[in-house]
């Protein structure tokens, strides 16, 4: 029991791959959604954990796609030389933006890695004989993982690409975790909650809130080359700014502050975003709706509020009414 108790977020992880298969029909849809809840993760790491909120996780997510691109179309590099070099790139990209934007604060932070954003986005338009401008890159294989000269799995099917992207997820998922409970996870709650009080007790925040980038970049350029090998292409929208937003959404109407709540983020964006487009072209504006709600009524996102009817039924359980607080210790 008190191991199930100390992995309860990883058996939840897993719980959701295993349920994907029988909730949705398309394995493209449940693939993309894991994807996301990677990016998402990462997100929480910087916005949950450290308190920092950029824009720039788009820059990662697509030269993640990119890296995948290029490696594949001019280089038929392995599946794993090219997961690397969207690891790798992501990082790197993630050390040049945050090396500059955490010298700054609130808005100047906010504002600094937009302009990154935009910096980048018109870098990938601009360069067309190595992005493709407008039209992206095209044609992106998805090569079948090998070992030694054996084909370990063929993924070229949706729902085997989907098992593939599956334990790729649970293995960052419980790396995050590790991370977000290890000393330096808890050193980044103290940058969030008092920056100077983290300073005064000796800490430099710079390096951590750095290293939290670059861990955030890695990831985030992870889920950007996978989904290039998902659709098959590397568009120029995967770096603009728009996907950092919708990264940011997503950790948002999940909850901050909780790594597996990113995964309910991501699956509420999803499954709304393929949902309301199927019936209404107009369904961001229904989505708008929906993100109004969530910072009304629902300011710790889907996770709170599931944390919320929790609580209530177990003082339903032990006989308090409904209208009334009850403290964790009484809980």
């Amino acid at each position: 029991m008190k191991y199930l108790i100390q992995h309860r977020f990883t058996l939840m992880a897993l719980a959701v791959t295993l349920a994907l298969p029988w909730c949705l029909a398309s394995g493209s849809l449940a693939t993309e959604l894991l994807i996301f809840a990677m990016a998402a993760m990462a997100c929480n790491l910087l916005l949950g954990f450290t308190g920092l909120m950029s824009f720039g996780q788009g820059i990662f997510y697509g030269l993640g796609s990119y890296t995948c691109g290029l490696l594949l179309l001019h280089f038929n590099s392995s599946l794993w030389v090219t997961l690397a070099g969207a690891i790798a790139i992501g990082a790197v990209a993630a050390t040049l933006v945050g090396w500059f934007a955490i010298r700054q604060r609130g808005v100047y932070f906010v504002m600094l890695t937009l302009a990154f954003s935009q910096m980048f986005y018109f870098l990938a338009y601009s360069l067309v004989d190595i992005t493709g401008g407008d039209n992206g890159l095209l044609d992106i294989g998805r090569p079948n993982p090998r070992i030694a000269g054996w084909t370990l799995a063929d993924i070229g099917s949706p729902w085997r690409y989907y098992t593939f992207v599956a334990l790729i997820f649970l293995l960052v998922f419980v790396v995050m975790q590790r991370v977000a409970e290890s000393r330096f996870g808890r050193t980044l709650v103290a940058i969030r909650e008092n920056e100077a009080r983290a300073m005064a007790v000796g800490y430099n925040t710079r390096v951590f809130k750095l290293a939290a980038f670059v861990i955030s970049g890695a990831v985030t350029g992870l889920a950007g080359g996978l989904h290039a090998m998902l659709s098959g292409i590397a568009p120029l929208s995967n770096i603009e700014y728009h996907t950092s937003e919708t990264i940011l959404l997503m950790t948002v109407i999940g909850g901050t502050g909780h790594l597996f709540a990113s995964v309910l983020g991501a699956a509420t964006y999803v499954l709304a975003a393929d949902w309301l487009s199927s019936f209404w072209p107009r369904w961001l504006m229904l989505l708008g709706f929906l993100l109004i709600a969530v910072t009304l009524y629902m300011q710790q996102g889907v996770w709170g509020l599931l944390g919320r009817i929790l609580q209530r039924v177990r003082q339903r359980g032990r006989g308090y009414p409904a209208g009334i607080e009850v403290s964790k210790e009484q809980v």
